[in-house]
């Protein structure tokens, strides 16, 4: 009987260690959880900025990578005119306004068939535009829905987004 209850003591007493070490490592996971933020993001709010912490404030903001802001202001015609399929349109134009953040250059498709491109721009700087506009694919004449696919470039000219503006084309002849 005495091994019987010996027995019992040390099965508690292996049980009662098991338990404290799942406990253990519990605590040690939430602890780990909290101090991570569990992947949240800090918010950041607006912060006065006043003569005891005017150089910290600067130095906080040298310190942070910069974001390139990548908005575009389109601003072309959205009907293009041309006389026959292979004239220059009177009334197309694109401009790169220089209040953009980047160089562009796009290309038309038309709208239910983009794998072809019917005109490819040349890079249009910042402040430029692009008039006396002709097809390098000419259109048989009717009136044409059209995708222009914006590109947006970096310095080195690759491309870091692109806007989709819906226009029409219409052929005369």
């Amino acid at each position: 009987m005495a091994k019987d209850s010996e027995k019992k003591g040390n099965g508690t007493k292996i049980a009662l260690i098991i338990a404290g070490i799942v406990i253990v490592a519990l605590i040690a996971v939430v602890i780990v959880l909290l101090v991570r933020g569990n992947g949240a993001k800090e918010t950041k709010r607006n912060v006065v900025v006043n003569q005891d912490n005017a150089e910290e404030i600067a130095q906080g903001l040298i310190d942070e990578p910069y974001i390139e802001p990548g908005y575009y202001n389109t601003n072309m015609s959205t009907t293009w005119h041309f006389s026959d399929g292979d004239a220059v349109s009177d009334d197309a134009y694109v401009r790169n306004d220089e209040r953009n953040t980047h160089d562009v250059y796009f290309d038309v498709y038309l709208a239910d068939d983009e794998s072809t491109p019917i005109l490819e721009s040349p890079v249009l700087p910042r402040g430029s535009s692009l008039e006396n506009i002709s097809l390098d694919k000419p259109l048989d004449a009717g009136t044409y829905d059209c995708v222009m696919v914006y590109h947006l470039v970096d310095d080195n000219q690759s491309s870091v987004a692109s806007l989709r503006v819906a226009f029409t084309i219409i052929i005369e002849q």
